[in-house]
């Protein structure tokens, strides 16, 4: 029974989402693989993603980026953070490497810690690497100039070369650092149109816009009970931000994936990254985005989008207000794209597969 342990940054849901695709593929090849999912993220998080029985080491296995809220990043705090995470580097690498032997995995997939890649370079585990970013590149974007952030970036960079390969899926960053990447595909959930059983189980006409709003998994509250009435449109959003109104429906209360409701959308309103701008894609559905403009991966998944997708950008302001009126019917405006296929899923299977046998 292979044993492969994926280890998954735990800065928001988009790695988690990223990864799941994947490792649900690879089980339908080999049906009887052993799971050990590595990771801060919440267990019922993974259990709606991960298909399966697993194993769960519950803790962080990286930084990622300290945030103040999904779009705005805290330098100071992750500047500290990684000072402390690398203040004892080699006996933090051991420790790791004590945890392998524990575990005892036949590889790793990292999306995309890169402690747990130098520990198994040491312990003669094959490893890959996973994701369209990587945390050196973003960490040199906001500390790379402070004092000690070449040793850290070296570290990084040596960690993430041990990987046998850097698996880099539609759309990534250049990673131009790292000799060992392989460009592949998109990776994306593929949902299920699921739209006639909302309107009939909420009561809505047919010719309701329903219009999900996700920021990803970090913490930030919108409040729609603000939000100017739109006739006919109805906003599906985060029970925790309490939707008190006629137009305002609880994701939660669909009983359904986010997949499906976002197949089954009008429209998605988010913020810039991976996880949400390829399923959004690969699900045929238009999308009004918030930029970061401090965040580098962005121009990168935004070209993209816009040109495989149909998107626009909005304010922060709009995204704040619910200025949505006039962005939307722009945004209905463009001309429809055929769905982007996820072909980066059979790539990255086909890796692993070689991998663990």
């Amino acid at each position: 029974m292979p044993h492969l342990l994926v280890a998954i940054t735990a800065h928001g849901f988009g790695h988690a989402a990223q990864a799941a695709p994947v490792i649900n593929a690879l089980r339908r090849r080999i049906p009887d693989l052993r799971l050990t999912l590595y990771t801060g993220l919440p267990h019922a998080l993974l259990a709606s993603r991960f298909e399966g029985e697993f194993a769960l080491i519950p803790h962080s296995p990286d930084v990622g980026m300290c945030m103040k809220n999904a779009l705005e990043v805290d330098g100071a705090a992750s500047a500290a953070a990684y000072q402390q995470y690398h203040r004892h580097w080699e006996q933090a690498v051991a420790a790791e490497a004590r945890l392998l032997g524990s575990h005892a995995p036949d590889a790793i997939l990292a999306n995309v810690p890169y402690r747990i890649l130098a520990a198994a370079s040491r312990v003669g585990i094959p490893a890959l690497a996973l994701c369209g970013l990587n945390w050196a590149d973003i960490y040199r974007h906001f500390c790379g100039d402070l004092p000690g952030a070449a040793t850290i970036l070296d570290e990084m960079h040596d960690a993430y070369r041990s990987a046998r390969a850097f698996l880099q899926p539609t759309p990534s960053m250049p990673m131009s650092d790292l000799d060992n990447r392989i460009g592949i595909g998109p990776i994306a959930r593929v949902g299920t149109v699921r739209r006639g059983e909302i309107q009939r189980r909420l009561g809505l006409p047919a010719v309701a816009k329903l219009i999900v709003v996700s920021l990803g998994g970090i913490p930030t509250r919108l409040t729609p009970a603000d939000w100017p009435l739109l006739p006919d449109v109805y906003w599906i959003v985060p029970a925790a931000w309490g939707p008190q109104r006629r137009d305002t429906i609880a994701f939660e209360s669909l009983a359904m994936n986010f997949v499906d409701a976002l197949r089954s959308a009008d429209a998605l309103i988010t913020k810039p990254g991976y996880g949400s701008f390829a399923e959004a894609a690969c699900n045929g559905t238009p999308v009004l985005y918030a930029p970061r403009h401090d965040w580098p991966e962005e121009e990168y998944l935004a070209e993209w989008l816009h040109r495989n997708g149909r998107c626009l950008p909005i304010s922060r302001g709009q995204l704040e207000q619910g200025a949505f009126t006039k962005p939307l019917e722009a945004l209905f405006a463009l001309a429809a794209r055929d769905p982007v296929i996820p072909t980066g899923i059979d790539d990255s299977v086909a890796h692993l597969s070689a991998l663990l046998t």
